[in-house]
């Protein structure tokens, strides 16, 4: 029986390198993306190797769709050489960026490119992807526990989550002929060098997240990696078009 195969974009560090890891120990085989980090990708390759899996990474800056096309015939190419399969069978829409700007000093600049990675980019990712993704296949969507609650500093941020988590909805009504099945992730506050580690390098920043959490701590790349990996397994097909929080119940 074939093993599954995840495309994870941004998948080279952070959550996405996690998320990997975690499928991988699933039974998962995984297509990952990177940006500029090529380094990085290859160490997870061998690392996902030396556990057993397979695993093969591409460059995709998903803030330019121009390039979308090109990238799935690379995509499609990987799957028949290294897999000897024609489809993929979950797309884990993960890469993302975080600025931090109070609405009033938001730039035109800042939020088109927020657009083009948080939005844009998955919309038509997702689009172009599509006749390689497997029936019965599922999309998670990674969003943000800021679509719930307000931090300052992050409303262009979280308008574009917010915008993924009502397509993830209609996503899932129109794919739900081929039985794909689309939820939306929403992590709360994880110590990552994400926004610039400010979660994870920032002590006072640290504690006020920790003292709002009603577990009381701060989230681990790992609670994330392996909440992705529980909607991924075999008894996650029946949700669907869902937003699932993942914050430790932060901010209840």
């Amino acid at each position: 029986m074939n093993r599954k195969i995840a495309l994870i974009t941004g998948a080279s560090r952070g959550l996405g390198k996690n998320a990997a890891l975690h499928l991988v120990a699933q039974g998962v085989d995984i297509i990952g993306t990177f940006n500029s980090r090529a380094e990085e990708a290859q160490a997870l390759v061998a690392q996902i190797e030396s556990l057993g899996g397979r695993a093969a990474m591409l460059q995709l800056d998903v803030g330019q769709s121009e390039g979308f096309a090109e990238f799935a015939t690379q995509v499609a190419d990987v799957l028949q050489q290294h897999f000897d399969r024609q489809q993929f069978d979950f797309l884990i829409n993960n890469a993302g960026i975080g600025v931090n700007a109070n609405f009033v000093d938001t730039t035109v600049a800042q939020f088109d490119l927020l657009m083009n990675i948080h939005l844009k980019g998955p919309f038509f990712l997702t689009q172009t992807l599509l006749p390689l993704l497997a029936d019965g296949g599922r999309i998670l969507n990674v969003s943000s526990g800021l679509t719930r609650f307000s931090m300052p500093g992050y409303g262009a941020y979280a308008a574009m989550k917010g915008a993924m988590e009502v397509l993830t909805r209609y996503q899932a009504k129109e794919l739900g002929t081929r039985n794909i099945a689309v939820n939306t992730l929403a992590p709360g506050a994880i110590e990552t060098d994400f926004g610039g580690g400010t979660v994870r390098d920032n002590a006072q920043v640290n504690t006020l997240v920790a003292s709002n959490t009603a577990l009381g701590r701060v989230g681990q790349p790992d609670d994330i990696g392996a909440a992705i990996a529980l909607l991924m397994a075999p008894g996650g097909q029946w949700i669907n078009g869902q937003r699932i929080e993942a914050s430790g119940g932060m901010f209840l």
